[in-house]
């Protein structure tokens, strides 16, 4: 039976070229109304962790959430999901730095600029200022990720940074680690707590 990652893989394979005609099939065989455009996997692992505590089953209500594997993907994935394409209606997350590739992107494929919420800097910068230094550091322990982190800390670059650039820089040091801190930083979070970008996107859904 088709689900919601056989049409994630066919609107990859279109954005890079390939035929749009599966991803068309499969959007109309599983009720695809939305598509939320994630810069890369560590935010779509986030984006579901929140879905996942409150209840929600986006692929259920329609909505696929999708890694276009880098904000410069933008305007081919608002060409092939958006109205010149599949006519989805599109939301997402954007660092604030990326804005500008989001709007021209979008404003390019004709998709209202609506739906879509800005990070500062990033969402694991959001997560951490939300939880908090202290709060982050447990998560990493409780992780197992303890002495890797104070091996990191040891390292000349990081003396003088404060420990919140610490540890957002932390997470991206090791391949998988942003994705895996994706859920598990927003499974740390107080119900109060969720950053605002993150949790506006969920609530436009």
């Amino acid at each position: 039976m088709a689900d919601m990652g056989a049409f994630r893989d066919e609107v990859s394979a279109w954005a890079a070229g390939g035929p749009g005609g599966p991803a068309r099939e499969l959007a109309a065989r599983l009720g695809v109304r939305t598509a939320v455009l994630l810069e890369g996997p560590s935010d779509l692992a986030a984006v579901e962790a929140l879905a996942a505590r409150r209840g929600r089953d986006l692929a259920a209500e329609g909505v696929c959430v999708v890694s276009m594997g880098g904000a410069m993907s933008i305007a081919r994935h608002a060409d092939v999901l958006g109205p010149p394409g599949l006519g989805l209606r599109l939301a997402g997350l954007c660092d604030e730095r990326e804005q500008p590739f989001y709007d021209r992107g979008l404003e390019r494929a004709g998709a209202p600029r609506e739906g879509f919420f800005v990070c500062v800097t990033d969402l694991e910068d959001e997560l951490v200022r939300a939880l908090g230094p202290a709060r982050t550091e447990e998560v990493v322990r409780a992780a197992g990720d303890l002495r890797a982190w104070q091996t990191f800390l040891h390292q000349p670059a990081q003396h003088g940074r404060s420990r919140q650039r610490q540890l957002r820089r932390f997470l991206g040091t090791k391949k998988g680690r942003k994705i895996r801190y994706g859920r598990l930083l927003v499974e740390a979070l107080a119900p109060d707590r969720v950053p605002a970008p993150l949790d506006d996107l969920l609530g436009s859904l």
